[in-house]
């Protein structure tokens, strides 16, 4: 017998589903090399791949904060090139924290140590570069018919500060969480975190994924940005976040909110300080999740797996000052040189996103090999 009810629900189904995005390009990370993120859209949209949503972590959040709120590439490397980017940049100033030795004596504690996430961390008051209160990103104007919406990750912290150092005892300390808009909140509604999965170990993500439509997009990002143990955590409304690092790949979200997806190829995380800090903080091996990334499909992948060997003498660079006794974080020393920098990141974005957007087939497997030739299982 034909189910009425069935049929009444089917004939209104359309009415109260939300629609998916019709092509979602991810922004993972990138750390302060963000522009390159301004060069790849701009090839998205000049190949007719234009993506209507961008889903950042990291630095990604600072590229797709200042394409929202900007109409074209001109404005948008104007904006990140400025004098108030600039001074921003130059203004990440070690902390004590960061003296020589500390850093290296807590580096090789977390290098000896296989246990995941033992211990509640400090995101309060151990990290070794303060940020400068005022992130300098343009404000968002009525947003016009063709730009994209904007969704961006971190990390809601779920212990307060006089719980550090305590065992965490298999106990959840971050909670996933999308800063966003009200129709990607209701796609991504009763999703569970990708990163909560058992698959992962012992780890210390809870299974609920969050989202919060009321976060101004200053604070979301400014909380993206907060790498553990490189910038404090981010206070907001009694709140506590930390930074997009919590999902840093997330393409199993963009699958839940786009028809199609772009991705990046990213090359393995050092086995000597990145590894064992993801370990100690998320109970989580970063490199075992990008193997899982790379594995699942995505229609677009750009490779940028080499952008730190192509970045590694221009823009930011971490080095030692012995007479300070400090790991500082080192700009250009004129601005002139920043501006090079930043039309050398976009430039290579652009060229980038050109070649994946060009490709007739599923070629990206062979690039695929190449980002993930020296990430090898690791124990822990």
């Amino acid at each position: 017998m034909l189910d009425m009810q069935a049929v009444i629900d089917a004939s209104f189904e359309p009415m109260t589903r939300t629609e998916k995005y019709q092509c979602c390009m991810v922004m993972a990370g990138g750390g302060f090399r963000f522009g390159y993120y301004l060069g790849m859209y701009a090839a998205a949209v000049e190949t007719g791949n234009r993506p209507d949503l961008l889903l950042a972590s990291c630095g990604g959040s600072i590229a797709a904060a200042v394409i929202q709120a900007l109409p074209d590439d001109a404005q948008r490397k104007a904006w990140i090139s400025s004098p108030a980017m600039y001074q921003f940049l130059c203004g990440l100033q070690s902390t004590p924290k960061a003296a020589i030795g500390r850093s290296f004596i807590h580096a090789v504690k977390r290098r000896l140590t296989a246990s995941r996430a033992a211990l509640i961390p400090d995101l309060f008051n151990d990290y070794f570069f303060d940020i400068p209160p005022q992130l300098p990103l343009p404000p968002l104007q009525a947003q016009a018919q063709d730009l994209p919406a904007v969704a961006i990750v971190g990390g809601k912290m779920l212990f307060s500060k006089d719980q550090v150092g305590q065992p965490r005892a298999g106990r959840k300390l971050f909670a996933e969480t999308v800063f966003c808009d009200p129709r990607t909140a209701a796609l991504l509604d009763s999703m569970p975190s990708p990163m909560s999965d058992p698959m992962w170990g012992d780890n210390a993500i809870a299974p609920q994924l969050l989202t919060d439509v009321q976060m101004p997009i200053g604070d979301a990002v400014r909380i993206s940005i907060s790498d553990m143990f490189y910038f404090p955590c981010h206070s907001h409304q009694g709140g506590h976040y930390t930074g997009g690092v919590v999902d840093l790949f997330p393409i199993e979200l963009a699958k839940k909110l786009a028809q199609r997806v772009v991705m990046e190829l990213k090359a393995p995380f050092s086995q000597a300080l990145a590894i064992p800090a993801w370990r100690a903080v998320l109970g989580v091996d970063g490199n075992q999740r990008l193997r899982h990334v790379h594995s699942q499909h995505a229609d677009v992948w750009i490779d940028a797996s080499d952008v730190e060997s192509v970045f590694h003498k221009r823009g930011m660079q971490q080095k030692l000052s012995w007479p300070k006794n400090r790991l500082r974080l080192l700009m250009p020393a004129r601005h002139e040189t920043y501006l090079e920098h930043v039309e050398a990141q976009w430039q290579y974005g652009y060229q980038r996103g050109l070649e994946a957007f060009g490709q007739p087939g599923p070629n990206y497997k062979q690039h695929m090999r190449h980002a993930t030739r020296h990430n090898k299982a690791s124990p822990g």
